[in-house]
C-alpha cells in the first residue's frame, strides 16, 4: 500500500508558510506501516492540482491532499478532486447547518461564501471529525482513494487519527500493531549518542524489531525514537518498554523526558512535587525561559516571578546591582542570588553571557553563564553555544533548564 502526500497552497511554494503538515503525516504513515514514497507541493491552480493528483494516483494507491478546503475563491481542492472523479458537486444541507451553527455558537454571523465548504463531490463521504468549518473528504477513484484534509494542523491531525489512518490500515490489510516511544535527550551530539548506542544499534539491526532512529530537534532536544511491531498493542508496548529500559541504562542522565514531555514540563513536575518555587533573572535568554515555563505552570505555583534584566537601570533599581555587572560567571551568580531574594523563592536562576557585555562579539564564541542558587548552595554552569546572538539566546534556555534538572536530581 503506497500513499502520497499532496500539500496544496501557493503560500507553501513562496515560503510564506512552512509545510510541517507533510512531515507529520509522513511520520504517521510510517508508524502505521504504510509506505509513502513521494511528497509534493502545488499551488492554487486547478490544472496543476489535477495534474498532481493524476500523477499521484498513477504511482500510488492513495493520496492525502492537505489544504485548499477553505471558503475563498482560491480554495479549489474540492473542485479538482471532483474533476478527477468525473462527477459534479452537491451542496449538503447538513453541512450547511453545521457550519452555520459553528459561527452562531461563537456569536458571529456566517459569511455566505462559507457555504462553499458544504459542497461535496458526488460519491465522496465526509470525514466524521470536523473541528472547524472545513469538512474532510474520503473520495473513491476506482480502487484507489483520495483523502482531503484542511491545512489547519489541529483539524488535520484529528481527521488523520480518527478516520484516515484506520481506513488506510484496513485497505492495506496491515497486520499487527506498531507502537513507538520518543526519548528526549540533552547534553550530547547526535553522533555522540549514536556512538554510545552503537552496540545496541548493531544488535537491533540483526533482530529487526524494534528499531531506533535519531531526530535532532533544535532547542527541544535530541530525540531517540523506539518503534516496535507486534501482533497486539500489549505485545508492542512490552517490546518498547524493554528497549526503553536498555537505552536508559546506557544514556542515563542524558535523557530528560519522553513523548510529549518537554524540559520545562519535567522541571515543573519535579518542583511542584517538592513544593518549591523559582525566580528568574534573564539577560542572555531575553524572557524565553519565563515564556516556556508559564506554558506548563498553569496555576503559577512554581514560577514566583521573573525579570527580563537586559537593562542596566533595571538591574540597578530592582536588584541593587551595578549596571555594568553583566556577562560574567560572577554576574550570573549575583543575578540568581538577588532575584531569589527579590521574589522570596526557593531557587534563583539567571542567564547572562558574552553578547550581553559585547553585542558585537564573534558569533563563534557564545560563552553563556547559567546561575543557579538554591537553599542548599550556589552553582554556575558555563556553556559555549555556537551561532549568532539569536541562536545563543534560544539554546541558553534548554541549557539552563537542563543544568537545574541535573542539579535537582
Amino acid at each position: 500500500m503506497r500513499c502520497e502526500i499532496l500539500a496544496i497552497g501557493t503560500e507553501l511554494l513562496l515560503g510564506q508558510i512552512h509545510d510541517t503538515n507533510s512531515a507529520w503525516i509522513g511520520e504517521q504513515l510510517a508508524l502505521t506501516g504504510i509506505d509513502s514514497l513521494y511528497q509534493t507541493k502545488v499551488g492554487d491552480n486547478f490544472d496543476r492540482i489535477v495534474g498532481a493528483l493524476q500523477l499521484a494516483l498513477d504511482r500510488s494507491d492513495a493520496v492525502i491532499c492537505c489544504g485548499g478546503l477553505g471558503p475563498t475563491q482560491d480554495d479549489i481542492t474540492r473542485d479538482a478532486i471532483a474533476g478527477i472523479m468525473g462527477v459534479e458537486m452537491k451542496r449538503r444541507q447538513d453541512l450547511c447547518d453545521r457550519i452555520r451553527h459553528m459561527f452562531e455558537s461563537r456569536g458571529r454571523v456566517m459569511p455566505e461564501n462559507n457555504l462553499r465548504q458544504a459542497d461535496v463531490p458526488i460519491g465522496a463521504s465526509v470525514i466524521e471529525q470536523m473541528p472547524g468549518t472545513a469538512p474532510g473528504l474520503v473520495c473513491p477513484v476506482g480502487e484507489k482513494v483520495i483523502y482531503a484534509v484542511p491545512g489547519v494542523p489541529n483539524e488535520m491531525r484529528k481527521m488523520m487519527r480518527g478516520t484516515i489512518l484506520p481506513d488506510l490500515q484496513q485497505r492495506a490489510g496491515v497486520a499487527g500493531v506498531i507502537k513507538s516511544r520518543v526519548l528526549k535527550t540533552w547534553g550530547h551530539s547526535e553522533s555522540g549518542l549514536a556512538e554510545l548506542l552503537a552496540d545496541r544499534i548493531d544488535h537491533l539491526d540483526r533482530t529487526g524489531n524494534p528499531t531506533l532512529a535519531f531526530q535532532a530537534s533544535g532547542i527541544e532536544g535530541l530525540k531517540v525514537r523506539i518503534t516496535a511491531k507486534a501482533d497486539s498493542a500489549e505485545q508492542a508496548a512490552s517490546v518498547v518498554a524493554e528497549e526503553q529500559a536498555q537505552i536508559e541504562s546506557i544514556l542515563g542522565d542524558y535523557i530528560f523526558g519522553h513523548d510529549e514531555q518537554t524540559m520545562e514540563s519535567v522541571l515543573i513536575d519535579v518542583l511542584s512535587a517538592r513544593g518549591q518555587t523559582l525566580a528568574l533573572a534573564e539577560v542572555a535568554s531575553g524572557g524565553l525561559v519565563s515564556a516556556r515555563l508559564t506554558q506548563c505552570d498553569g496555576h503559577e505555583k512554581v514560577l514566583a516571578g521573573a525579570l527580563i534584566a537586559t537593562s542596566g537601570a533595571v538591574r540597578e533599581e530592582l536588584l541593587g546591582m551595578s549596571p555594568d555587572d553583566i556577562g560574567t560567571r560572577e554576574a550570573a551568580l549575583e543575578l540568581a542570588l538577588r532575584v531569589k531574594q527579590k521574589f522570596r523563592a526557593n531557587i534563583g536562576l539567571s542567564t547572562t553571557g558574552i553578547f550581553d557585555s559585547d553585542p558585537q562579539a564573534s558569533a563563534t564564541v557564545g560563552e553563556t553563564y547559567l546561575g543557579i542558587v538554591t537553599d542548599d548552595g550556589e552553582h554556575v554552569a558555563e556553556v559555549k553555544l555556537p551561532g549568532d546572538r539569536k541562536r545563543v539566546r534560544e539554546f541558553s534556555v534548554i541549557s539552563l533548564l537542563n543544568a537545574l534538572r541535573l542539579r535537582l536530581t
